[in-house]
């Protein structure tokens, strides 16, 4: 093959590269949201039925457990605490959704499927492209025994040791490659997942805002510079410029929010700097909201969420979660915990119970008054 020819089959392979990077990103995630609310939502969305998209779109099944992801997976394992909790939250979830606990994960993780599906008939489209160039380049060296492109001899030994007993015949050694590559594949695009319940769970928080909430489109943002939100400045010069996750701009009231599926303890760090940049930006003397939105279930993290201060007063207007009933159903009863996890729990559900953290129900119908 020409140097020429290969240059262009290398910058083909690129293009479907960047094709590939596409599939997760934030121009066919919004495509895919509006997809699903226009062929999944026929009755409409509404501040009641909003957490059922949310979670139909975002939630997933823990692939080590087989249950509906709400915390952390090694702490999730059976015959540890988070376990029994997460036995509980899955059957809340298909109870609420009205499907069989084996049947959830056909219900839920819609946008990952979609997204995947695109990414794989992209990575089809690379691969054979790029297997007509690997051939041309391989001639020189045939019949050496040159590995083959895509062998994982370890990971196929694995497999092999597990399936052996049970196969009538042994599978050719193309047969054991491309199991490898679609096992390796799988677990890239596991890694995907983080795309999705970062800048995802944004969009997907935009679009019920605006379809819930009767809001122009225009004047709900995701990760929008805070100065190219009315009423804020830049930051001084030198400062970093911040981005806020999701930024919705009435007449009556701009509200800022920092969206996360789950909290790193990093994160939460970050919260009070953020407010304080917030504050020091704004440039109108007109009171804006801090809110909160997550699908954090850890209660020590629900509850510094929610007691927060900041110059001695709370620091967020609004403490989200996606829903309060399933905090609910995950804690269980704790009536007779005494342990420090249970007061945390106990205090998540004080909160709960006083209005401080409320469910995504609850504030949508607030936004609605504004």
């Amino acid at each position: 093959m020409k140097e020429e020819e290969i240059l262009q089959s290398e910058q083909s392979a690129t293009a479907e590269k960047d094709a590939v990077d596409r599939a997760f990103g934030a121009e066919n995630r919004n495509r895919l949201i509006d997809r699903y609310f226009d062929t999944s939502a026929s009755d409409g969305i509404t501040s009641t039925n909003a957490w059922q998209h949310v979670y139909r779109l975002l939630l997933w099944s823990d692939p080590t457990t087989g249950l509906a992801h709400c915390y952390e997976s090694d702490k999730s394992q059976p015959g540890k605490p988070w376990y029994a909790r997460s036995l509980a939250f899955h059957e809340w979830v298909c109870s609420e959704l009205g499907t069989e606990p084996d049947a959830l994960g056909h219900e839920i993780d819609w946008l990952f499927i979609r997204a995947c599906t695109d990414l794989a008939e992209a990575m089809l489209r690379r691969e054979s492209r790029l297997t007509e160039v690997a051939a041309e380049q391989r001639l020189p060296y045939q019949n050496r025994g040159f590995p083959e492109p895509g062998a994982d001899p370890e990971l196929a030994a694995i497999i092999q040791d597990a399936l052996r007993p049970y196969l009538a015949q042994e599978p050719q050694e193309e047969i054991w490659r491309a199991v490898t590559q679609r096992v390796r594949q799988f677990l890239a695009v596991q890694n995907k997942r983080k795309n999705l319940v970062g800048e995802g769970f944004e969009d997907v928080l935009a679009q019920v805002v605006r379809r819930a909430c009767d809001v122009h489109e225009a004047s709900v943002r995701t990760r929008s510079l805070l100065y190219e939100i009315p009423g804020f400045n830049r930051a001084r010069q030198g400062g970093k410029e911040n981005k806020v996750d999701l930024a919705v701009i009435r007449p009556s009231m701009r509200t800022l929010v920092t969206a996360k599926w789950s909290v790193r303890a990093d994160r939460e760090k970050q919260f009070p700097t953020e407010y304080d940049e917030y504050i020091n930006a704004e440039s109108e003397s007109r009171k804006f909201q801090y809110v909160f939105v997550t699908n954090e279930f850890d209660p020590a993290r629900l509850m510094r969420a929610c007691e927060n201060l900041h110059r001695n007063s709370l620091m967020f207007d609004y403490v989200v979660h996606i829903n309060t009933n399933a905090v609910r159903a995950t804690y269980g009863d704790l009536s007779r915990v005494r342990d420090s996890a249970g007061s945390s729990r106990r205090r998540v559900i004080e909160h709960i119970d006083a209005g401080r953290l409320i469910s995504l129900e609850q504030w949508l119908a607030a936004l609605s008054d504004q």
